[in-house]
């Protein structure tokens, strides 16, 4: 995603790279921490979303088999959800084009989102279990959406300048057809161990109340205890988040994870402190971007080095200081995780699992340890079970 509920990367369009920059290296490395696990949520497998900028659609979705997983009891890992990522960023490209088309152009178009539009998506079409649809038609293993991404870029930018002056009834069967020969046909029944499903009936035996899942952000420009969408470009459904103080979307956090729930995580990963090698720690280093794959646009390529430095001090993290880095934006809309889990290093400082979505990579095979100060400073959103927020807190929400 560069996303809000969002991660989403904004890939460049037209088959256009990102100019490279500098990204300097990494000053801490896992040699210096050694984790103690507290408390830890079951989670499918991790997964890949490779060269695409789809991370909003694959961490709200590990986040809602945890959610499967948890409502169910299911205790055997062989018997997890694995839900199709590319179903759910498949309908989610063709909700935007329409509203892109609506909107005359005025609206961000790429394959970046948020959790909200995730959970909208399912709530209107469905879901599809993994093995019924890859959405890889296009000959790769893995997601390589540089060049369809450009190619719907180009469909909704002809067809949004209206050069019949009226706009026929048949540009969204030209644009899904795209995805059909990209990402193959939609199927209309399929099968999961013996029992056949349609989009809506597979997700309809989950168990989940959709209306459940609500968003939590902490700025002081907008008043605390309501709701606003969060101003980033990959929010385009306007996906709201309650605004409350710092300490009580922390508080959040802590709850769901000590309760059994998981955490949908969006936030900023262009930190220095954020590593390729399983790390995320807020240490006071000047960060700039990197080109190339979702993961080497916010860590770095394989072979840069980590400097050889021992475990850092972190910047202390308030309302204020949160707030200014988003309105200078070195707080930014990169990336979304899964975080299901507490932790504490050899000093006993607090650290968040969180699951990733580039593969088994890094030290910890596709695992990050987010330090608590991280997550206090570049969390932009989060998505979480109603029923996993502080009583309290709800009641001042005006919600039960």
């Amino acid at each position: 995603m560069k996303k809000i509920f969002t991660s989403a990367v904004v890939l460049a369009l037209a088959l256009v790279s990102v100019q490279a920059q500098t990204r300097p290296a990494a000053p801490v490395k896992p040699s210096d921490y050694q984790f103690t696990i507290v408390k830890e949520n079951p989670i499918t497998s991790i997964k890949n979303q490779n060269r695409s900028g789809t991370c909003w659609c694959f961490s709200a979705l590990s986040f809602l088999e945890s959610e499967v997983i948890r409502a169910k009891g299911i205790k055997d890992p062989a018997l997890y959800p694995d839900f199709s990522e590319m179903f759910v960023v498949r309908k989610s490209y063709h909700d935007r084009a329409v509203k892109f088309v609506r909107m005359d152009g005025k609206l961000n178009f790429s394959v970046g989102s948020d959790f909200g539009d995730a959970i909208d998506v399912i709530k209107t079409y469905g879901i599809i279990d993994q093995n019924a649809y890859s959405g890889l038609q296009y000959g790769y293993d893995l997601p390589v959406q540089g060049e369809l991404d450009a190619v719907l870029k180009g469909y909704v930018d002809a067809v949004a300048k209206n050069p019949n002056r009226k706009l026929t009834a048949v540009w969204p069967k030209g644009f899904d057809g795209i995805l059909d020969a990209y990402m193959g046909a939609i199927p209309e029944t399929f099968q999961v161990n013996g029992v056949t499903y349609t989009p809506e009936t597979y997700r309809d035996a989950q168990g989940l109340n959709l209306d459940d899942y609500i968003g939590f952000t902490s700025f002081t420009h907008h008043p605390f205890y309501t709701a606003f969408a969060v101003e980033v470009q990959d929010n385009w459904r306007n996906s709201p988040s309650w605004n409350v103080p710092l300490d009580e979307f922390m508080a959040i956090i802590d709850n769901a994870v000590n309760n059994g729930y998981t955490v949908a995580w969006g936030g900023d990963v262009s930190e220095a402190g954020f590593t390729r090698n399983g790390l995320a720690i807020l240490v006071d280093t000047e960060v700039k971007a990197t080109s190339g794959s979702d993961q080497e646009r916010w860590v770095g390529k394989a072979d840069e080095k980590p400097a050889e430095k021992a475990a850092v001090k972190e910047i202390a993290v308030n309302q204020e200081n949160r707030q200014q880095w988003f309105d200078e934006k070195t707080s930014t809309d990169d990336h979304g995780m899964h975080l299901y889990g507490i932790a504490k290093d050899q000093n006993g400082v607090k650290y968040y699992l969180i699951k990733n979505s580039w593969g088994e990579s890094g030290e910890y095979k596709g695992i990050w340890y987010m330090s608590e100060q991280f997550a206090k400073g570049k969390t932009l959103n989060i998505v979480v079970n109603k029923k996993a927020v502080p009583k309290e807190i709800l009641k001042k929400l005006g919600l039960k």
